[in-house]
């Protein structure tokens, strides 16, 4: 198959498949490199595409993708929703009986599979297939996992060294949402793909507003916070479990819709809270880390973080879990120092303490931060953002600056004498020309820049190092004992003549001052109104269509269509089939199954607004072209619908008692399967549970047909 031939069918799986018409930041680029064999790790955000990226090969390659994910939750996750698009996937997980993975075996080895997902523990249950006979791709989820240097260490994905060994020439996929320079070396090095081609997307989640408060009377200012957002659904991560289920039972209090989630309830309750919470029917989950890494639901408006995350890493990822729909999210963490006091009782004693410690540093430099934190998070990660961001709480409302250039040049002049092998502390340490044991025995008192800063407090020269860390001009290696490092930005400011703004440090008296001033300044603001839902409009009617669908499919609310799709099915309003797969997320299967519901209620709702014709019945039209003796092809022609869509009209007309020949199109064998399947399932009203329990070799729309007539025996 030629190039021009593999692209165009990579564009028609991307819509057929997944309702995409264009590919995101380097989608394309990723597909097409594991579809020459070629290993790559992929470092994208949250929400911005990963899955597609070993997903859309998968249905290329003759054999089978395998999977590697870590958590049970997001393999059926994940399969739900490659089954709801219509591609074949299943997991292999500890939860299945001997007789379930043998059937799953057996899918693989008669070709029926296109992924696989897998658990790193496992995998020794697949050795009869993994040899290259059967195995085309191995992804590798949530790659980071596999490194001490990540934030979510797990030794069982150490052992995944071997597959590279086993599986030689098939293209492996390492992906993760968080990686900074060091555990993406550890990754690549691990899994033995270090000629790996690396795609590094941009971490800016620029639909996620990021604030930082301090944790003053917290629970008040969640209580305020979520009433101004009803119906949205948020996470709130706290440090301990005792924590999760004192503010859900506040929030409940409150007549907020909340439940608690930690690791020390029983696997059926935290399943069950999991499960109401993705289904939309529980609002908000007060939750510990426990809780995320296996929700892939896009709708999740909002994240608090009611206690300090350890590190930056996990912070990010968190937040991410918010927005993946890429519409407006809002990222809200609560600082103080009883949080950094106990996460440093935590990393106590660990083998990789000082690690944790100085990651936990940067969490907290980024909390107490004075400038851009959209600069100091993307800057983390390596990617530097030249302008601030201009909607994070600090830009919003910015503090007064100076021209620090000569402090700058001054901080990041000892970093590069020192030869970027040196810490904070000893950087402060030549800056003020200390004349301590270890700056005397690495010789630093010959340096040019020993002693420059000797008017300058030491406390001082350590708040002033922080802004530079945190607005992209040095880095700290944290795989090289936490040395300070310069950066693509240093050049700008050593010979080239860029200016450096920084703040002042602020004593604790002025903080005092300031946070007395700002409140008495907010007594004196009037409290705002709060935001009203309009309950008719269209948007409200699509999410309480997609819900009653979701209930009866027993599928996630998102899985039907996310957030965006609906917004964008608001505002385009498509009353034709061909207009309906224009709206980005609408697949041709998901248009077939879905397609003429929405439809119908946009008609619907558009009311007075319509011309006379479309006034009328959506179903009653299709009734009056039956009648005058138009086949369904030329109904379908006719009314600019597909024909999988005049088939429901056709059969919800027979259903309604209408004149209809309903064996010109289905035959009485279908009839019977489904009458069976009937009693069997004991009268589901989805159409899904129909469509597996016949071995997905009964149309949909002939299950309706078949329904119809069951229905009226």
């Amino acid at each position: 198959m030629s190039i021009t031939n593999i692209q165009d069918q990579l564009f028609s799986n991307l819509k057929t498949y997944f309702g995409y018409d264009s590919f995101r930041m380097n989608q394309q680029d990723i597909v097409e490199t594991v579809l020459n064999k070629q290993d790559c790790l992929v470092i994208m955000p949250t929400g911005g595409g990963k899955s597609i990226c070993f997903q859309l090969p998968a249905l290329l390659f003759k054999g089978l993708t395998l999977v590697i994910s870590p958590l049970i939750a997001l393999m059926k996750d994940q399969v739900d929703g490659l089954s709801a698009n219509g591609i074949s996937a299943s997991y292999f997980n500890s939860s299945q009986s001997n007789e379930e993975q043998s059937a799953i075996i057996d899918r693989v080895l008669s070709a029926d599979l296109k992924l696989l997902y897998v658990a790193p523990e496992s995998l020794a249950g697949l050795q009869n297939i993994l040899n290259e006979t059967y195995i085309s791709c191995v992804a590798i989820d949530e790659a980071h996992c596999i490194s001490s240097w990540g934030h979510d260490f797990r030794p069982s994905y150490q052992q995944l060294g071997f597959l590279k060994k086993t599986l030689p020439n098939t293209p492996f996929i390492a992906l993760t949402a968080t990686a900074d320079k060091a555990t993406r070396q550890d990754i690549v090095k691990q899994l033995h793909i270090e000629n790996a081609q690396q795609f590094i997307s941009s971490f800016d989640r620029q639909n996620i507003a990021l604030e930082v408060r301090a944790a003053n009377d917290r629970i008040s200012q969640i209580i305020k916070f979520i009433k101004q957002r009803p119906n949205q659904s948020g996470i709130i991560y706290c440090l301990s479990r005792k924590t999760t289920e004192q503010l859900a039972k506040k929030l409940k209090t409150n007549k907020v819709s909340a439940e608690a989630y930690h690791a020390g309830l029983n696997f059926e309750k935290r399943s069950k809270v999991q499960e109401s919470f993705v289904y939309d029917k529980t609002q908000i989950v007060c939750a510990t880390v426990a809780f995320g890494m296996g929700i892939d639901k896009s709708n999740v408006r909002w994240v608090i973080h009611y206690n300090m995350p350890k590190n930056i890493e996990g912070y990010y990822q968190e937040i991410g879990r918010g927005g993946r729909d890429g519409l407006k999210a809002h990222a809200l963490l609560f600082h103080s120092y009883a949080d950094v006091i106990q996460l440093r009782n935590f990393a106590s004693g660990a083998s990789n303490e000082e690690v944790q410690i100085a990651k936990l540093d940067r969490m907290k430099q980024f909390s107490e931060a004075t400038t851009c934190r959209r600069k100091i998070l993307l800057s983390y990660f390596g990617e530097l953002l030249g302008e601030n961001c201009g909607y994070c709480d600090v830009c919003i409302n910015p503090p007064q600056v100076f021209d620090g250039t000569i402090i700058a040049q001054k901080i990041l002049s000892a970093v590069y004498r020192l030869q970027e092998k040196e810490a904070m502390g000893m950087i402060v340490d030549v800056l003020r020309g200390s004349q301590n044991a270890a700056v005397l025995a690495k010789g630093y008192q010959g340096v040019r820049t020993f002693g420059i800063g000797k008017d300058i407090a030491w406390k001082h020269w350590q708040h002033f190092i922080i802004q530079l860390i945190n607005q992209g001009y040095c880095e700290i290696a944290f795989h090289k004992h936490n040395a300070l490092q310069l950066t693509a930005f240093s050049n700008n400011v050593l010979f080239n003549g860029a200016k450096v703004a920084l703040t002042k440090p602020i004593e604790i008296t002025e903080i005092k001052a300031l946070v007395k001033e700002k409140k008495t300044r907010l007594k004196r603001t009037k409290k705002k109104a709060k935001p009203k839902i309009d309950a008719h409009n269209l948007f409200e009617r699509l999410r309480l269509l997609r819900y009653k669908i979701s209930q009866e499919e027993d599928i996630p609310a998102y899985l039907v269509f996310s957030d965006a799709t609906l917004k964008e099915i608001e505002r385009e309003r498509p009353m034709s089939d061909d207009d309906f797969l224009k709206i980005s997320g609408v697949g041709q299967r998901k248009m077939e199954v879905y397609g003429d519901e929405f439809i119908a209620e946009i008609i619907s709702f558009m009311g007075s607004k319509l011309n006379k014709s479309k006034k009328k019945d959506t179903v009653l039209i299709t009734y009056d072209l039956y009648k005058s003796g138009m086949s369904i092809e030329e109904i379908s022609i006719e009314r600019k619908l597909s024909s999988t869509t005049i088939y429901s009209h056709i059969a919800k007309l027979f259903s309604k008692g209408k004149n209809i020949n309903i064996f010109d199109f289905v035959s009485n064998s279908d009839v019977e399967a489904v009458r069976k399947a009937k009693v069997a399932l004991d009268s589901p009203t989805a159409l899904k549970p129909y469509f597996s329990y016949l071995n997905e070799e009964l149309d949909y729309f002939k299950i309706r047909l078949a329904l119809s007539v069951v229905d009226r025996l």
